[in-house]
């Protein structure tokens, strides 16, 4: 057997990217950490039997890849609420009751992927954003592998083959439907730019005020005409300024209910929330991921999920 520093040496490199890699495929930062460390614990049982055929990197995307679609077998698309129905662009309308029973798309915090992601560098250039993560989930879990492994990560064709234990044919093949499935269900282009930095630190910053202080006409200007927002595990979800400027100054804006921290998610701003009890004391209460489309925030994703805070605040990420 390797000694632990010896294995450690060659394999911990990547395990910030292959974490970033198992969440595009399985759409769950938690089913990723899980199955990432299921990888370290196959590739050290196996490690006597690596002859260096393949680089460890491509090796140990073998055995994650294997991993993922394993566990894909008996779990279905982790969808959010606008894949499931329609939206409504009345606030009045009835806020269906938490879903418990379907297994919601999460979010993931960039602080945990690292600088040396390859998918990050592709990700920053393309501005690709939880929209791409939400649509891969249409694709079959050999689709989302071949084309996370050959059109986000770079890999060859031959490569990915390797990987898969497939032919260059069937990876083709693969790749040709996962393309065409995704141009079917992903974002439109304009719903994938990233704004400039200032930008985007200065409507985070506005949108934080506006929470705080409960005011929906500071938010009037921070929001476009079309902008959507979402709230898993609540299947509801409304469409248009006025509708979740509505719901929002209904059911949630109260001064001081709501302590925001700034951070960064999917590459996108993000905010880690905390609700306050009555008693003194603010308690975890999910994760928001806003998407900016030029000056103004075009959609609020609201995951309400206080499981969510931890794996944000255990690696927090400055946000200047």
């Amino acid at each position: 057997m390797p000694s632990n520093t010896q294995f450690s040496t060659l394999t911990e490199p990547f395990r910030p990217e292959l974490l970033a890699y198992c969440y595009r495929i399985l759409g769950s930062i938690h089913d990723a950490e899980d199955l990432v460390q299921e990888t370290y614990l196959r590739a050290w049982r196996g490690f006597d039997g690596f002859e260096g055929r393949s680089s460890v990197r491509r090796w140990l995307y073998r055995i994650a890849t294997m991993a993922c679609l394993t566990a894909l077998e008996t779990r279905k698309r982790r969808p959010l609420p606008s894949g499931l129905g329609a939206p409504s662009d009345d606030h009045r309308v009835a806020v269906a009751p938490r879903e418990p029973t379907v297994e919601w798309l999460q979010p993931a915090p960039d602080a945990r992927f690292g600088a040396d992601d390859p998918a990050t560098v592709v990700a920053a250039r393309t501005g690709v954003r939880l929209a791409f993560i939400a649509a891969l989930q249409y694709l079959s879990a050999r689709q989302r592998a071949v084309l996370t492994l050959r059109d986000v990560l770079g890999f060859r064709t031959a490569e990915v083959a390797e990987v898969l234990d497939t032919t260059v044919a069937a990876v083709d093949s693969a790749l040709r439907r996962a393309r065409a499935r995704l141009a079917a269900a992903g974002p439109v282009a304009d719903d994938l730019v990233e704004p400039d930095e200032q930008i985007w630190r200065g409507l985070l910053d506005g949108y934080v005020d506006a929470f705080t202080r409960a005011d929906p006409d500071a938010l009037v200007r921070l929001l476009r005409a079309d902008v959507e927002m979402e709230m898993p595990p609540t299947p509801t979800w409304f469409t248009g300024r006025q509708a979740v400027l509505g719901f929002l100054s209904v059911r949630v804006l109260r001064p001081d209910l709501w302590r925001m921290t700034p951070t960064r998610a999917n590459g996108q701003p993000a905010l880690i929330v905390h609700h306050h009890t009555g008693d003194g004391r603010y308690e975890p209460y999910g994760i928001q991921v806003l998407t900016l489309r030029g000056c103004h925030i075009a959609r609020i994703t609201a995951f309400n999920d206080p499981a969510l805070v931890a794996t944000f605040t255990a690696h927090p990420l400055e946000v200047r």
